[in-house]
């Protein structure tokens, strides 16, 4: 029990009856004790098991690095850039936050990238994201920071989803995720796609081209880069929502995170994002470490992106000089 709580029950004890406070008192309990039955989430098993053998061939493909031909462990790292685009340049910025609009061929270079990153569809994935930012740190937050760092990181994979993440998420609309035909195809095919994006191609480029064993290739290419990915990917969810300053808002959970941002190609300026979510950049523009905004601006250039949101300087100021901890 927290020591909130704690301190709740023991001034109810306390009090005198009669004097208008015990209803209060009782009510107190029966909201903690309807929280309490609420986070009694059955554990998923399968996800458990799987995670766990996850986690160990990426700790045994460690071994394999010194035997491996160096194209491999670039191509690995190239698969990784490609995995991180497809969450966040595609599902989170376009999709999620409709931060900006992209032409078709993007939209499906975007989803065969989201494909490679194994994090469930992309409909999926912007459904529980959208949830998140409407319900951060609450029982409706599908990966509540509020449950602790493991929980957050990895420990909501581990549960079956609490009741509110359900109920609270039924009340949104997410019309317009299916109805762009990407989207649609991906969510129709993702198991398909998902074997050929996350596992085959980046397992057979290396053994076709440059003659590298199939065992090295699958479990650098493949398993390494995948476990890697996903777990920078969840420090956006546990670490940048704990540890960093505020300089926007004070007031929410999500801070400025420089390590998470290197490792996340620019997810980790979480305080900004949490503060503006329309904010194509999802950070200040300027010389930050922002790899998806490069990529974002890039695609501008070439004409496949339009119409980037970005909040204005004015705004940004204004917010950081009301709700802002002073740090920058």
């Amino acid at each position: 029990m927290s020591k909130q709580g704690a301190s709740n029950m023991i001034d109810g004890d306390s009090k005198m009856p009669g004097d208008g406070r015990e209803e209060s008192s009782l009510g107190s309990i029966a909201e903690r004790s309807e929280r309490e039955v609420g986070r009694k989430q059955g554990i998923v098993w399968r996800n458990v098991i799987l995670m766990a053998l996850l986690h160990s061939g990426a700790v045994y493909s460690l071994f394999l690095i010194p035997k491996a031909h160096l194209f491999t462990l670039i191509w690995a790292y190239l698969c990784f850039l490609v995995t991180a685009l497809g969450v966040t340049a595609g599902a989170h910025r376009l999709w999620s936050h409709r931060s900006y609009k992209a032409k078709l061929p993007l939209r499906i270079f975007l989803a065969a990238a989201n494909s490679m990153a194994f994090q469930n569809d992309i409909f999926e994935w912007c459904r529980d994201h959208r949830v998140h930012h409407k319900h951060s740190e609450t029982d409706a937050d599908p990966h509540n920071a509020g449950r602790g760092f493991f929980f957050a990181h990895i420990g909501w994979l581990f549960v079956r989803k609490h009741r509110d993440v359900i109920e609270k998420g039924r009340k949104l609309d997410f019309s317009d995720l299916l109805e762009d035909p990407v989207v649609s195809f991906q969510r129709t095919h993702y198991k398909a796609s998902v074997v050929l994006m996350c596992f085959v191609i980046p397992t057979l480029v290396p053994w076709y081209f440059w003659g590298e064993s199939l065992w090295n290739s699958y479990f650098l290419a493949s398993i390494l880069r995948y476990t890697v990915s996903l777990n920078v990917s969840w420090l956006v969810n546990s670490a940048a929502h704990m540890y960093g300053n505020r300089p926007y808002d004070k007031n929410i959970n999500p801070r400025q995170n420089t390590l998470v941002s290197i490792g996340a190609i620019g997810e980790g300026f979480h305080n900004y994002h949490h503060t503006f979510p329309f904010d194509y950049s999802a950070s200040e523009l300027g010389l930050k470490f922002n790899p998806t905004t490069w990529f974002i601006d890039f695609m501008y250039l070439l004409g496949l992106v339009t119409e980037r949101k970005h909040a204005p300087r004015e705004m940004i100021q204004a917010r950081k000089e009301r709700t802002g901890d002073r740090s920058s």
